[in-house]
């Protein structure tokens, strides 16, 4: 893939109309008027919030989702612009990952939790390695607490992942390490 593309991570639970669905929305419509693809799961709340924005500028919206993972879901959301299907979780967050220059990561649980990991470790492993630096932003203050706590039990360097308050700052950082002129 030769434009940028950056994962957005999120809970699939966000409604819209609320501040974190219109939150979503605007990173994706930031990232697709810089001409950013996004890349999400694919599914509903964040992910379909991330792609309505980006596919509403004319941008890409990139789904990966994994139908053996989540047979309940009918498919990706109305306004991915690219399918991608997966064989598992960790060949969905791995191709998140792949195709990404970056990764934002919002409120979410578990599974935001889980992709928020991978993004970490490459940058852990990265840091170690003298490999590329995986720019990865998270949203709120719940993940500085995780991050924190977790980063203390095992080791790991908070300083690989950065961290925002708001998602406009998290798009502002994210433009700012890919060298995108902001709009």
């Amino acid at each position: 893939m030769t434009e940028a593309a950056v994962a957005v991570f999120g809970s699939s639970q966000t409604l819209p109309g609320s501040s974190e669905w219109v939150d979503a929305e605007n990173i994706g419509a930031r990232l697709g008027q810089a001409g950013i693809a996004v890349i999400t799961g694919g599914y509903g709340g964040t992910m379909e919030a991330v792609s309505k924005g980006a596919s509403e500028t004319g941008g890409r919206a990139i789904g990966i989702i994994a139908p053996s993972l989540f047979p309940g879901r009918s498919g990706a959301n109305p306004y991915v612009t690219d399918l991608i299907e997966s064989r598992s979780l960790t060949d969905r967050i791995g191709k998140m990952v792949d195709i990404g220059q970056g990764a934002i990561a919002l409120p979410g649980s578990i599974g935001t939790a889980t992709e928020l990991l991978v993004a970490w470790n490459l940058n852990h492993i990265a840091r170690r390695n003298g490999g590329s630096h995986f720019p990865t932003v998270a949203v709120g203050e719940e993940w500085g607490e995780v991050a924190t706590s977790l980063g203390s039990q095992v080791d790991a360097h908070i300083g690989d992942i950065h961290f925002e308050s708001t998602a406009e700052l998290a798009v502002d950082w994210m433009m700012h390490e890919l060298k995108i002129p902001r709009f």
